[in-house]
């Protein structure tokens, strides 16, 4: 017997306020890079562009690592992966240390690295969370990307801090001690991949699931990606994760080359997730009840004249402003892609559709942080990065607008090359 969803805590959200914690380190350290990447280059004398590059390498095996995190889930559980992952952080952490060669630094930070946090990343955690939630789906995945934001609210002026401190080798090791003490315990002690029969769903809720209904005809994955709507929202990931991973590994370096000190910076790229926390907490609470393509169309958008703002503040109050307004809809892309996906696919597709789109986001993902150093050491100026960064946003607000509502593969099957 279900618990009462009216009297009593509903469990599902014990497991979303792990994964959002378990969220803010991953995505913390991998949206990090910043604090980490004048030092790093200076002390293994690196150029920007060839630091920028192993940057990329590791943004793409960030993605090709989250299919593999979602079938390893499948098969093993969600427990078996996040254990995994948090043991092949460690590894990485001890090698990348001690690694001082271009090659050896590529594989230990650039893939090891990678590759654990995206088997501990939201890609591992989304399919428990919208198998423990249907009516509250989008709000629960918008608190899941609370915890990346507030990765990059707290991660990266403490990372800064720590780093000035001790050195970035010693405040690698300390995150990698802090994130297996978290992790451990919420792979062993939280999370359960089982989920009650009809999630969160209320009574009636139920009685209407319930009630005898036509089999819909379904997808497999092969004919899943085949579809526009996927094709759509594989697009927008890709502008997303050039944007993000962008300014995360060379937002600092742009603030910094353009007159402001490493504190100032550190703290406008932190104010970002500040505000994004309040912004995902918003936008959760309105995703389940306003068309989600509409809210993913506004999220580009306005990220988009974000960053051409970025480029043109000059005084630290230009900077705090710019970084308030953007933060506001800094998350929730992903969150709302996710929430799409388990709308039009359903919830036995959802994990792996989600792991291979990421894939494309992580492509992106991996030319934004090359076009970073490439750009501003080939022309001089981070314009050409962060501008292609606003230009794609855009256009992937548009494309936003043209996704479906719930239901699309059910409602017209005749439109697939492949069902079962």
């Amino acid at each position: 017997m279900t618990e009462s969803r009216a009297s009593r805590w509903y469990y599902g959200w014990n497991i979303v306020a792990a994964a959002g914690f378990l969220t803010l380190l991953t995505v913390g350290m991998r949206m990090g890079i910043g604090p980490f990447f004048l030092p790093m280059a200076r002390d293994l004398g690196f150029s920007r562009s060839m630091l920028a590059g192993i940057v990329a390498i590791g943004m793409l095996f960030y993605g090709i690592a989250m299919p593999l995190a979602a079938h390893l889930a499948v098969r093993r559980g969600t427990r078996f992966v996040l254990l995994t992952g948090t043991a092949i952080v460690v590894a990485a952490t001890i090698w990348t240390v001690n690694a001082r060669s271009p090659f050896t630094f590529l594989l230990a930070f650039g893939v090891l690295m990678s590759t654990g946090l995206a088997f501990t990343g939201p890609v591992a955690l989304t399919p428990v969370i919208s198998r423990w939630f249907s009516r509250r789906r989008g709000m629960a995945l918008f608190f899941l990307s609370t915890g990346s934001m507030a990765g990059i609210a707290i991660m990266t002026p403490a990372l800064t801090f720590a780093i000035g401190w001790v050195g970035w080798q010693a405040t690698l090791v300390g995150f990698a001690g802090v994130f297996a003490a978290v992790a451990i315990p919420i792979a062993v002690f939280v999370i359960r991949d089982k989920a009650p029969a009809h999630a969160d769903l209320l009574p009636d809720q139920i009685a209407a699931a319930s009630a005898p209904q036509a089999a819909p005809e379904l997808l497999d994955f092969a004919g899943a990606v085949r579809t526009a709507p996927f094709l759509k929202i594989c697009l927008g990931l890709f502008a997303c994760g050039f944007s993000m991973n962008l300014l995360g590994t060379h937002g600092m370096p742009m603030l910094m080359d353009h007159g402001f000190d490493a504190r100032t910076s550190s703290f406008g790229i932190g104010l970002i997730g500040v505000t994004a926390i309040f912004g995902t907490l918003l936008l959760g609470r309105v995703s389940d009840s306003l068309p989600r393509r509409n809210i993913l169309a506004a999220i580009y958008f306005i990220r988009g004249l974000g960053f051409f703002a970025l480029l043109l503040v000059g005084t630290q109050w230009e900077l705090y402003v710019s970084a308030a307004i953007g933060g506001l809809v800094w998350a929730g892309s992903v969150a709302v892609s996710s929430a799409i996906l388990a709308d039009v696919y359903g919830v036995r597709l959802v994990g792996i559709l989600y792991g291979w789109a990421f894939v494309v986001h992580q492509v992106g993902a991996m030319i934004g942080s090359w076009l970073g150093g490439w750009g501003y050491e080939r022309f001089g100026t981070h314009a050409v990065a962060f501008g292609s960064a606003g230009a794609l946003l855009l256009i992937a607000a548009a494309i936003s607008l043209r996704l479906p509502h719930k239901g699309f593969t059910l409602k017209a099957p005749r439109l697939l090359t492949t069902s079962r």
